[in-house]
Order: structure tokens, then C-alpha cells, then sequence
């Protein structure tokens, strides 16, 4: 399930977390956004990443910070660092593959 992050939990939610996390810039009038949503929940799901969506319309200096022109944008976190990045309503495989999730074999 997706946790909801704003400024001032960003640090607690990604920043701090040593684990992998996706990041999901989204904003509510964005059709490609809810397209993309359940297909994020399933790979973090599949996967056991923790997934956190920031609202771009609340969090505009989140936003700004990494360098969002263009939404749905996801970035993958690990131990506090963006590592990847992938930008539209993607396919699963396409997705896991921009981030770097996709299996090598």
C-alpha cells in the first residue's frame, strides 16, 4: 500500500530509508497517473519495495527538487539516493526495466 509523503515526511519516508523505494510524482487530474498506479502497487508488491506517492499540485518544492517537468515520474531510491528514474504510464515490464528493477536472467 502507498504512503502519501509531503515535505516534511520526505525525509522520514525515502530519505531515511535504507531499503529500496519508489518514488510516484502524481497529481489528481492526471490520467496517466491513475493508470500507472496500480501497476506501481503490483510491482512493489511483487517485489516488497515500499512505494510513496507526493502529490506534485501539494508538494510543488518536492517537485521542483527533483527535477519534475513531467508527470507520472518515478523515482527509485535506495539507501536515501534517486537511482533511476522513468517518466509516463509505462508498461510492467518497461517500468521495472527504467528503474532497474527488471530480472537479469
Amino acid at each position: 500500500m502507498a504512503v502519501e509523503a509531503t515535505e516534511a515526511t520526505f525525509q522520514d519516508e525515502v530519505l531515511g530509508n535504507e531499503g529500496k523505494v519508489i518514488v510516484d510524482f502524481w497529481a489528481e487530474w492526471c490520467g496517466p497517473c491513475h493508470a500507472v498506479a496500480p501497476v506501481l502497487d503490483r510491482i512493489a508488491d511483487e517485489q516488497s519495495i515500499k512505494l510513496v506517492k507526493v502529490n506534485v499540485d501539494q508538494e510543488q518544492a518536492l517537485a521542483q527538487r527533483y527535477g519534475v517537468s513531467s508527470i507520472p515520474m518515478m523515482l527509485l531510491f535506495e539507501g536515501g539516493e534517486a537511482k533511476a528514474q522513468a517518466v509516463g504510464a509505462l508498461p510492467k515490464g518497461a517500468l521495472e526495466r527504467s528503474l532497474g528493477l527488471a530480472d537479469e536472467n
